[in-house]
């Protein structure tokens, strides 16, 4: 039989290891990557579109200023799409609100080497008319401070990694820069033409909504392109907008 003296240590060590108990479990639920405010949505699904489109919203700190991603206009670049959607709703340590604008193009997608020209390829074209008809609304009317169109390139360009507005000055141009500037691995380069600029950007950047490229190699090893995506999120987020 044990003594007083027994049951008292046995309560007190009881008492200790809920203590510790609660502790770890408050600790698991305020530290998790998840989080409960974002939402995703599906802004189009219409059987006479070739394909649909989605957004997740509220990923950072919802008390920060509102930046748009978008991905899918052009659906052979998709791994570097699907990368931007890996890792941004995981941050814990975002500063700033963020909505990621998902085009999902089911026509015409194609292959890299079916023998037609990335410029032919009728998913591209698909892909920039959903775009036009449904995110840049949303961008241009949602009150946002910036927007990044996420693409991927086959490395006909000078550089591979590397951010850029198709306008000729303002803060779309500014923000790129700087970006650019803060990012060692992401370099600041315009291509003479690009044929998805009147469909998103262009008319954000005339519209009052600063908006640029990012660019990635479509070839990169995955490790590369969560890399260089890591930088440009935390470039993004660190812009004095």
């Amino acid at each position: 039989m044990m003594t007083r003296n027994e049951k008292i240590i046995i309560i007190v060590l009881l008492l200790i290891i809920m203590v510790f108990g609660m502790l770890i479990i408050q600790h698991t639920v305020f530290n998790s990557p998840s989080d409960n405010s974002q939402i995703r949505q599906t802004l189009a699904n219409n059987s006479d579109d070739p394909g649909t489109v989605e957004v997740i919203r509220n990923i950072g700190n919802p008390n920060g200023e509102r930046i748009a991603y978008v991905v899918g206009v052009h659906p052979l670049e998709h791994l570097t799409h699907e990368t931007l959607v890996k890792l941004l709703p995981n941050r814990t340590d975002l500063k700033n609100c963020y909505d990621i604008y998902i085009i999902n193009v089911t026509e015409g997608v194609g292959h890299y080497g079916d023998g037609l020209d990335n410029y032919e390829n009728p998913g591209r074209q698909n892909g920039q008319n959903l775009a036009y008809k449904y995110v840049y609304p949303e961008i241009l009317n949602g009150n946002y401070s910036m927007a990044i169109d996420v693409h991927s390139n086959i490395g006909a360009y000078p550089y591979k990694t590397f951010v850029f507005s198709p306008a000729k000055d303002g803060l779309g141009v500014d923000y790129a820069r700087e970006v650019a500037d803060n990012c060692p691995n992401i370099d600041d380069y315009a291509p003479d033409t690009t044929t998805s600029g009147p469909f998103l950007t262009e008319p954000l950047n005339n519209n009052g909504v600063p908006a640029f490229y990012f660019e990635e190699y479509s070839f990169a090893p995955q490790d590369v392109k969560d890399s260089h995506m890591m930088e440009l999120i935390d470039a993004i987020d660190n812009l004095d907008i």
